[in-house]
């Protein structure tokens, strides 16, 4: 006989009902996608996260105030300069 085993990660985000649900696909990541019956909601079941660690942020963060241009940090990290730009101008601190 198998046990059956009911992980919460499965549940819908929306109404939290595990048993009506339909399996919908993958999205371009691919994780599976599925359909809530109950209320219609259409989610992912385990999603991944896009976000760099911060210790790459805190990196690009010590490379530009050596010295380098935020486009020289996106080259150097293998990123976009918009990013490196971004978390620089979050660390500066205002001026009073």
């Amino acid at each position: 006989m198998k046990k059956i085993t009911i992980r919460p990660e499965k549940q819908c985000p929306v109404c939290e009902t595990m048993e009506k649900r339909i399996l919908q696909g993958f999205n371009r990541s691919g994780t599976q996608r599925c359909l809530c019956k109950e209320c219609g909601k259409k989610y992912t079941v385990n999603p991944k996260s896009n976000a760099y660690p911060e210790e790459v942020r805190q990196t690009a963060i010590k490379i530009y105030y050596s010295g380098v241009s935020g486009r020289g940090v996106g080259n150097i990290l293998g990123m976009s300069k918009a990013n490196a730009v971004r978390w620089i101008k979050k660390n500066e601190k205002p001026r009073e």
